[in-house]
């Protein structure tokens, strides 16, 4: 399993929400969360399958946008 980690525009749980049903089909509930405490709102995903584009591609569908941090 890898962890991946992203800087994104999700800024509180309204925005969750709307994430939700992407990330649990790209990643799985459960296996992802969002910062929004963080100033850089860091969304980390833990993965057996899914790709940096996998999961940029499913918050981009919901209206959000991601960086993948190194």
């Amino acid at each position: 399993m890898k962890t991946l980690k992203f800087k994104t525009n999700i800024k509180c749980g309204g925005c969750v929400a709307t994430v939700t049903p992407f990330l649990n089909a790209t990643v799985g509930e459960g296996r992802w969360q969002v910062d929004v405490q963080n100033p850089d709102k860091i969304l980390t995903t833990e993965t057996d399958s899914a790709t940096l584009a996998d999961i940029r591609q499913a918050i981009e569908k919901a209206g959000y946008k991601a960086e993948p941090l190194s």
